[in-house]
């Protein structure tokens, strides 16, 4: 008997697991066309070996009857290269459906010379959320942003630049370039978004921390102090700048880890990360 019971809970929690586990969704960006090209976007066929992304977004919806939930809009990292979709993309896709929170995966293409390709992309992908609200039963008041390294330039140049329609409501970011001055930015991510002989001006106009107003959204930021890749300084820029401004922001500097830790479970300080990530997203009301 005890034998048959405990095969049935082993059935019904397998069932259970089963139930909060729903296929997320793939949808392009640009159905009508593209707005704007990096050249091979329109001349090679999409493949992640070229480097040439396909824009689209993938949605994870949460299995349950609930509204007016929280959604986030994940944009990975890579140097505005490559994309890093597992651990600072898709890993957090199935991370957040199962809090409750819709999630969506940006693919977006890389700028090859062209600063506003990735930031329309993105700001598509922010376009697209708030148009499908009902439908995916999201609270547009509460759909905020998240962006790692070079993702998390794009992200806070979202929360930054863009008007109220497509600006986040709160962003979370990883160890993100923010800064475009030579002196602390990844110049990698800078050669690529606005090229190495980008004049003062443009340099200034996507230092985040130097475009932050009190309507920036609010913000968490999460990084390792012994980040050699993108220096900490980017962070600590723009976490005095939204001080600065009146704008509510955290940010949490881990004793180790590098960069690119992302969702990944293999980073020391994942479990207090992740505490301290949805504590403050339930300050987010």
């Amino acid at each position: 008997m005890k034998k048959i019971l405990l095969s049935l809970i082993m059935v019904l929690s397998a069932m259970g697991a089963m139930a909060q586990f729903v296929k997320p969704i793939d949808i392009d960006l640009w159905q009508n066309g593209l707005p704007n090209s990096n050249g091979i976007d329109k001349t090679q066929p999409y493949s992640d070996e070229t480097r040439n992304f396909k824009p689209s977004i993938r949605v994870y919806l949460p299995h349950d009857n609930e509204t007016n939930r929280k959604a986030v809009l994940v944009i990975p990292g890579g140097g505005y290269r490559v994309l890093s979709l597992g651990q600072e993309g898709y890993d957090w896709g199935t991370h957040f459906m199962s809090k409750g929170i819709v999630t969506i995966v940006l693919r977006y293409r890389m700028p090859n010379g062209v600063t506003e390709v990735p930031l329309s992309d993105a700001t598509e992908a922010m376009r697209l959320i708030r148009e499908h609200a009902a439908e995916w039963k999201i609270d547009p008041n509460k759909v905020g942003i998240l962006g790692s390294s070079a993702g998390g330039h794009i992200a806070s140049t979202i929360a930054t630049h863009n008007p109220p329609e497509t600006r986040p409501n709160f962003q979370i970011l990883f160890y993100p370039v923010i800064s475009m001055d030579k002196s602390i930015t990844h110049m990698d991510s800078h050669n690529c978004l606005i090229g190495e002989n980008a004049s003062p001006e443009l340099e200034k106009l996507y230092s985040n921390h130097l475009q932050v107003t009190k309507d920036t959204p609010p913000a968490i930021i999460m990084l390792a102090d012994d980040d050699f890749l993108v220096s900490p300084l980017n962070s600590a820029e723009y976490y005095m700048a939204l001080r600065k401004a009146g704008v509510k922001a955290s940010m949490h500097v881990y004793p180790s880890g590098g960069h690119g830790f992302g969702c990944g479970a293999y980073f020391k300080y994942h479990h207090e990360m992740m505490q301290e990530l949805y504590s403050w997203l339930e300050t987010i009301k």
